[in-house]
């Protein structure tokens, strides 16, 4: 069995990483389901909950998750403020401080879950770490504990990870998570991808050149109603406007976004294929990118997308420990 030990990038999770991961998790999930709450899988262990951005879901999973495992959990929900950083200490001297780099018995944490505004965090931190860094989304980059959990997601929806079509709409250039659910679902047989997203927002070159050295197949779109009646999976994605520097992008998107929202016509659309409509979430209130009108219906699955985060987490935690142990 290939050993998971730092997860800081989506390319990491290989078709068997992915397969006993989620398997975990679906065990955990039953668990939950039955009402046991004393899991010891990390009992004594404590885990650095490292927030230098703003987080909902992916913090208080992590957290729940740890805490359900058995673990203790210290940490900051806003790192850039709460913590050394706003007296200049670098990203390095923190994690080296926290994992106990110097001597590890004095270490703070048996594994870190980092997030961080810029792309390599998660690598810089790992490079200098002696305990297990989990990235829990880096800048624009990459997410992969939420393309596990958005995986897990597809599996229970379509019963598989291959031979389905997923579209991937809105802001496509500065999504982290678009990015990591490209890679990891383009080791599976018969996936393609449509990329739908406004001019300028449009999926990265790198990952477009990617796509392509593993032969996946890919369209892009401007519309969603272009791509709802043949999408197995409809993502959509908010727009990141906290990393949009060009206003002009903002407004040419705000001018056309009926074209990259689940609305009542696009969910009506999609009834003959059954399309299941997934959201990283937030959403954005202003915007609405999946509509108040349509967000309860059947096949709008973010909330219960977003619940799968405490299972998933709970295997991703579970077995980083048991790594540091083989």
């Amino acid at each position: 069995m290939e050993k998971l030990y730092h997860l800081t990038k989506a390319e990491q999770l290989t078709t068997s990483i992915v397969a006993d991961l989620l398997k975990d998790a679906e065990g955990f999930n039953k668990s939950l389901k039955a009402g046991v709450r004393n899991f010891k899988n990390l009992s004594g262990v404590t885990i650095c909950s490292l927030f230098y951005e703003e987080s909902t879901r992916t913090r208080f999973s992590f957290e729940r998750a740890a805490l359900l495992l058995g673990a203790t959990v210290i940490g900051t929900e806003n790192a850039a403020k709460f913590s050394s950083a706003a007296k200049g200490e670098s990203l390095e001297h923190t994690i080296k401080m926290v994992s106990g780099a110097a001597k590890g018995h004095l270490g703070y944490a048996d594994i870190i879950v980092l997030r961080h505004p810029e792309n390599d965090a998660a690598d810089r931190a790992a490079r200098v770490s002696s305990v297990p860094i989990i990235n829990a989304g880096s800048g624009a980059d990459e997410h992969p504990t939420q393309a596990l959990l958005d995986a897990y997601t597809f599996q229970k929806l379509l019963g598989r990870l291959d031979h389905f079509t997923i579209s991937f709409i809105g802001d496509l250039k500065f999504s982290r998570v678009v990015n990591s659910d490209a890679f990891l679902l383009s080791q599976y047989p018969g996936v393609k991808m449509f990329f739908v997203a406004p001019e300028g927002l449009e999926i990265r070159p790198e990952l477009k050149s990617y796509l392509s050295q593993k032969e996946v197949e890919f369209e892009e779109a401007s519309d969603i109603k272009a791509v709802v009646r043949e999408s197995d999976i409809c993502y959509v994605v908010r727009v990141q406007k906290n990393r949009i520097k060009d206003s002009e992008l903002l407004l040419a998107y705000q001018r056309n976004k009926d074209n990259f929202a689940v609305t009542e016509e696009v969910y009506k659309m999609s009834q003959q294929k059954g399309t299941f409509f997934c959201h990283p979430m937030p959403v954005d209130e202003e915007e609405q990118e999946i509509r108040p009108e349509v967000e309860n219906l059947p096949r709008v699955k973010m909330f219960e997308q977003a619940g799968y985060g405490v299972p998933v987490r709970m295997a991703i935690l579970a077995k980083v420990w048991q790594n540091t142990k083989i």
